[in-house]
C-alpha cells in the first residue's frame, strides 16, 4: 500500500483509497487550505444571495423530490434543512462497521470542500473535528437505494451536527446531544441547502467501496501465494506460468498473477523433483491460477481507479457553478460504483470457488505421495475431507450472492427518482461475499499446508518454507482427528490479519528478492 502524505488537505488533494484509510485510523491527519476555505466561503454566499432573491432553486428554496415545485419563504429555509435531516433519517439494520461510517465522513468533507455545495465552513469544521476525535455516528446499514444518493445513512451519519442520533465514542454509544454537551459543543443551526448538500452523494456506496478494495485485495496476494504452496503440495507444473505462454495473451491480471506464483516457486527441490514426470498436465484449479486470479484482478483494478474518480467527485445536488449557474443534476446516482461492484464481488466470489476446488483436488489422493483426504490412517480418521464440505457451502453461498444489484431499479419518490442503482446493497453484499472468502482461503491454507508437509524433507523455495514454518507456528501438522474449527478459527485470523503477506514483505526485504513485475504499481497500491 502506498504510504500515506502526513496531512491531508481536504478539497485540494487527490484522495485515494489508502489516504481515506489512513485517515480513519489517524494516521494521518486532516486541514483546509485556506484557498479551500475561500472557495467555501463563495459557494456558501452565492446560496446566501438565492435565499435574498427569492428565484426558486431546487433544494435550497424549494421542496424535496416530488415537492420541488413547492416554493419555500426565505423564513423556513432554515427549518426545512432541520426537517430534511429527520425526515429522511429511516434506516434500519444492524450499524454499520464505526470504520465505515467514519470513512463516509472523511469522504463527505472531501467532496464538499470542493467549493461547489454552499456549505457554511462551520459545518466542515465541525465534522472534521467528529474525524479527529473518533466520534461517529451510528448508521443503519439498511434503507438506501442509491440514488438520490445515499439518503437515509447519510441523513443518520449527520444528525449529530444538530443534536439528534446517536454517537460512538470510545467503544460506548451516547445520545448526540448528551455527548456533545459533555465535550461542550453545541448543536449546528444549519442554513440554505447544507442540510440537502450533507445527504446527498454517494458515500455509503464508496465507503464500502475503499473496503472492497482493500480487502479484495488482500484475498487476491494470498490467494496467489496460497495456490503456489497448493501446487508444490500436490506437484503441480510449473509451466502454465511461464511468460513465454502469457505473452501470446497478455492481460494485465494474468502475466502479473504468473510471474508472482512463478518467483514463489523459484528454487524449489520439490518441484525439480517431478520435472521429468509423465503428468501432461494439471486439473483448471492449478493450471488456470494465472487465468482466474488474473481475471479477477483486473476487475479489482477496474473498480480502484472507478473509486478514486468518485473520491475526488462532487456528488450532492443542486450544484452551485457560479452565480449565474446553479444546475441540478444526478452526479448522487450510484450507478458508476454500483456495476463496479457488482463486477468486483463476482470476481471475489471467483477467487473463492477455484480455491475451492484446489481443496478437493488436494484431498482426492491422485498427487503421489499425499494421502487420500491429506491423512494416512483414515477410516478411523476422517482426515481433512469435511473442512471441504465448509468450503463448498460458502462457496454456493457466494453464487447466490453473486446476483448484481444493479440490475435491480424499484422507482422511488412517487417516482421523481424512477431508476435508482442499489449501489449501496452491492456494496454490503461485496463485503459479505469477501468475507467468505477470506474463510475459505483460510481452509486452503491449511490443506495446502498439511499437503506440503508430505513433501519433506525435500525443501520449497525461501518464500512458502517460511510460509510453511508461520502456519505451524499456530497450526500443528494433524496425524488424526481433532476439532478442525479452531483450525480454521487461526487461519482466518492469519488471513485477516494478512500474515503471511507481511511475512513475503520480511522475507524479500531481508534476502533482497522482489516479487515485483511490470504491473505491480497498478495492482499492489490501493
Amino acid at each position: 500500500m502506498k504510504s500515506a502524505p502526513e496531512t491531508f488537505n481536504f478539497g485540494e488533494d487527490w484522495l485515494t483509497a489508502s489516504t481515506a484509510l489512513s485517515i480513519a485510523s489517524g494516521k494521518t491527519k486532516i486541514d483546509l487550505t485556506d484557498a479551500t476555505r475561500k472557495k467555501v466561503h463563495s459557494s456558501w454566499e452565492i446560496v446566501q444571495n438565492i435565499v435574498e432573491k427569492g428565484d426558486p432553486v431546487y433544494g435550497i428554496n424549494t421542496g424535496f423530490g416530488p415537492l420541488c415545485t413547492t416554493k419555500i419563504s426565505k423564513e423556513e429555509t432554515i427549518i426545512l434543512q432541520t426537517n430534511i435531516l429527520q425526515s429522511h433519517s429511516v434506516g434500519v439494520g444492524d450499524p454499520i462497521d464505526k470504520e465505515l461510517a467514519k470513512l463516509m465522513m472523511i469522504l463527505k468533507v472531501q467532496s464538499l470542500a470542493k467549493g461547489f455545495s454552499g456549505i457554511a465552513e462551520t459545518t466542515l469544521e465541525r465534522i472534521m473535528w467528529h474525524i479527529e476525535n473518533d466520534a461517529v455516528s451510528v448508521v443503519p446499514s439498511q434503507g438506501s437505494v442509491g440514488a438520490s444518493g445515499d439518503l437515509a445513512p447519510l441523513s443518520h451519519l449527520f444528525l449529530p451536527l444538530i443534536g439528534l442520533g446517536k454517537i460512538e465514542f470510545d467503544g460506548e454509544i451516547f445520545p448526540a446531544d448528551k455527548f456533545l454537551k459533555g465535550v461542550g459543543l453545541k448543536p449546528l443551526k444549519l442554513g440554505p441547502k447544507e442540510g440537502l448538500a450533507l445527504i446527498n452523494g454517494t458515500q455509503f456506496i464508496a465507503a464500502h467501496a475503499i473496503k472492497v478494495v482493500e480487502k479484495l485485495h488482500s484475498c487476491l496476494s494470498q490467494a496467489d501465494i496460497i495456490g503456489a504452496m497448493m501446487i508444490e503440495g500436490l506437484q503441480g507444473s510449473v509451466k502454465p506460468f511461464f511468460n513465454e505462454l502469457h505473452a501470446l495473451r497478455p492481460f494485465k491480471g494474468n502475466i502479473h498473477v504468473a510471474k508472482r506464483v512463478k518467483r514463489l516457486l523459484k528454487g524449489s527441490e520439490i518441484m525439480e523433483d517431478h520435472i521429468d514426470c509423465e503428468r501432461v498436465q494439471d486439473p483448471y484449479s492449478i493450471r488456470c491460477i494465472p487465468q482466474v486470479h488474473g481475471a479477477s484482478r483486473n476487475a479489482w483494478l477496474h473498480l480502484k481507479e472507478l473509486v478514486e474518480v468518485e473520491l475526488n467527485s462532487v456528488t450532492d445536488n443542486p450544484v452551485i457553478i457560479d452565480e449565474e449557474l446553479t444546475i441540478s443534476g444526478g452526479n448522487f446516482h450510484g450507478q458508476p460504483l454500483a456495476m463496479a461492484l457488482d463486477y468486483a464481488c463476482l470476481a471475489a466470489s471467483e477467487i473463492g470457488n477455484i480455491s475451492d476446488r484446489r481443496i478437493y483436488l488436494a484431498l482426492e489422493g491422485n498427487s503421489p505421495g499425499v494421502p487420500k483426504l491429506l491423512m494416512e490412517d483414515t477410516g478411523i480418521n476422517s482426515g481433512y475431507m469435511i473442512l471441504q464440505y465448509t468450503t463448498a457451502a460458502l462457496a454456493s453461498e457466494n453464487k447466490g450472492l453473486c446476483f448484481p444489484s444493479s440490475a435491480d431499479s424499484i422507482p422511488t419518490s412517487l417516482g421523481q427518482e424512477d431508476h435508482v442503482s442499489m449501489g449501496s446493497i452491492g456494496g454490503r453484499k461485496a463485503l459479505q461475499v469477501i468475507g467468505n472468502v477470506e474463510k475459505i482461503l483460510a481452509i486452503e491454507l491449511l490443506t495446502a499446508a498439511q499437503a506440503f508437509e508430505f513433501r519433506k524433507p525435500m525443501k520449497s523455495g525461501i518464500f512458502l518454507e517460511e510460509i510453511h514454518a508461520e502456519v505451524r507456528k499456530k497450526v500443528a501438522f494433524a496425524d488424526k482427528d481433532r476439532v478442525f474449527a479452531d483450525d480454521i478459527e487461526m487461519g482466518i485470523q492469519m488471513i485477516q490479519d494478512k500474515t503471511i503477506l507481511k511475512l513475503i514483505n520480511e522475507v524479500g526485504i531481508r534476502e533482497k528478492i522482489s516479487l515485483m513485475t511490470k504491473y505491480s504499481d497498478e495492482f499492489e497500491v490501493y
